[in-house]
């Protein structure tokens, strides 16, 4: 297993987890499984219903939408998000290109945490909230 400190930055670096706390983001890493795949396996499919996120810790992946390369990602990077919060359908495929090692953190295992960790509803909330204007920024100026 990678450095306890080394998962704790990959999750810290998230969106979705950035204002946790070191104790709060140790919880996150004690609720996710470590998972090594082998280069070819897809971590998501676009449509497919979604119950879980994904951290890449080591390696590298392609997301593509729509049969189109969107983007290559390496350590740290998530992916599975809004289907870990609304359990709906992926909106995007994801293929390690090279041999990686995930952490898997379940839709169980996040509902569990919500209501473990005080104040992380709170946390999580206010990303989102940030997200949503963002976009809404992108979208209306």
């Amino acid at each position: 297993m990678a450095g306890r400190d080394a998962y704790l930055d990959h999750l810290g670096s998230i969106g979705l987890f950035s204002a946790l706390s070191r104790k709060e983001l140790a919880r996150v890493a004690r609720a996710s499984d470590e998972v090594k795949v082998k280069a070819g396996h897809e971590l998501a499919r676009q449509g497919d219903v979604g119950r879980e996120m994904f951290v890449l810790v080591d390696g590298e992946a392609t997301v593509r939408r729509n049969g189109r390369k969107v983007t290559s990602i390496g350590p740290g990077a998530a992916v599975g998000e809004l289907s870990l919060l609304d359990r709906g359908p992926r909106t995007a495929t994801v293929t390690c290109d090279t041999d990686c090692t995930v952490l898997v953190l379940g839709a169980r295992e996040f509902t569990s945490l919500l209501d473990e960790v005080p104040g992380l509803s709170h946390k999580v909330m206010g990303r989102l909230a940030t997200w949503v204007r963002d976009l809404d920024s992108q979208v209306y100026g």
